[in-house]
């Protein structure tokens, strides 16, 4: 008998190719489609249902039984009150990161097992191998346009070690070929962007319903008020637009959060020396691994759109500095340092 491949089908392309791919390599492919939201999925920005049918659709052309598993409520107690208590405090947090580590690589791995999987398979583009020592690293996608480490980078061992990736050595182009070729009914299907419970939705909007909006002043690093915030959980470091101050001279961009005064801090200039830092404390760390990397040479990414910067790693009691090479732009509280050692992604933390 075949080994039976337990995959998250999603409704998106990626997915649905992976679990051809695992039909081609032999495996018993057997579909699993995640519902984590349902507080508003008969709005007009929930695609819940869609990429559902699109699931169920992928698993009828390709012949495997599919399964339709709610995780709204371990989604709602791991991640969403996650999410809001650090907007609350003032902080920008990653929950697609959580969603990974909590829901898609436990709740969905737990129930990989119990179907009687000896593997469990998604549609990110990363990449993992067993190491001499018998550990399992998690390695960059070969798309480094598409590679996504860095939200997978609080995956454990025992996580990083029962997961199989069929996309990490694979372009985006050819996933879209390969698409076309076996004519799967979404070949052509945009991917989805944004964070998986908010998606296109007005963001501002979404958080108001949840949390208490608190207007304040917007004031200089000198004092000076120079507009109205609508509420600090609505902005970000670095963040440019939506501000609505006026004047001539340089853009404004937001440099920081006054908390004690509810106080947003503006600063004009792109390159304006409070949103540039060449050190960060981050904490709450998680190491693939399983052992804090040695003090020395690695590089890091502070945010998932940014090229790998140059870094020396220190211990730091709970957590780790990063003392970059080079100043590193709008670090932002409550975003997340991924440290990587040449296609090694190492782990990371959150940074304070």
């Amino acid at each position: 008998m075949s080994d039976k491949i337990v995959v998250g089908l999603s409704g998106g392309v990626d997915s649905s190719v992976t679990a051809h791919l695992l039909q081609q390599q032999g495996f018993e492919v057997h579909g699993v489609f995640m519902q984590n939201w349902e507080d508003d999925n008969n709005d007009e920005y929930c695609s819940i249902k869609e990429d559902s049918m699109d699931a169920i659709a992928v698993a009828d052309l390709l012949g495997i039984d599919i399964e339709l598993v709610n995780f709204a409520a371990q989604y709602k107690d791991r991640v969403f009150s996650y999410f809001l208590a650090e907007y609350s405090a003032g902080r920008t947090p990653n929950p697609d990161i959580l969603c990974n580590s909590e829901i898609k690589f436990k709740c969905f791995l737990d129930y990989a097992i119990e179907l009687g999987g000896v593997k469990m398979a998604t549609g990110h583009y990363a990449d993992n191998r067993v190491r001499a020592d018998g550990r399992t690293e998690l390695i960059r996608a070969a798309d480094q346009s598409k590679d996504q480490t860095y939200f997978l980078y609080r995956l454990s061992q025992a996580q990083v070690s029962q997961a199989v990736f069929p996309l990490g050595g694979l372009q985006k182009s050819q996933v879209r070929e390969i698409a076309e070729q076996i004519k799967l009914p979404n070949a052509r299907k945009k991917d989805s962007t944004g964070i998986c419970f908010i998606g296109e939705r007005p963001f501002r909007e979404f958080l108001n319903r949840y949390l208490p909006k608190v207007p304040g002043k917007m004031r200089t690093p000198e004092g000076r008020a120079v507009g109205e915030h609508m509420g600090l959980m609505y902005y970000t470091i670095g963040q440019r637009q939506g501000l609505g101050i006026g004047g001539e001279g340089l853009p404004w961009f937001v440099a920081g959060k006054d908390m004690e005064n509810n106080e947003l801090i503006v600063v004009q200039g792109h390159d304006h020396p409070l949103l540039l830092k060449s050190t960060l404390l981050a904490k709450d760390c998680s190491w693939i691994l399983g052992e804090l990397p040695a003090e020395g040479s690695y590089t890091a990414k502070t945010r998932y759109r940014q090229q790998d910067a140059a870094c020396t790693l220190s211990h730091a009691g709970d957590g780790v500095v990063l003392t970059f090479d080079e100043p590193q732009w709008a670090m932002t509280p409550g975003q997340s340092m991924v440290l990587y050692g040449g296609e090694v992604c190492m782990g990371g933390g959150i940074i304070q």
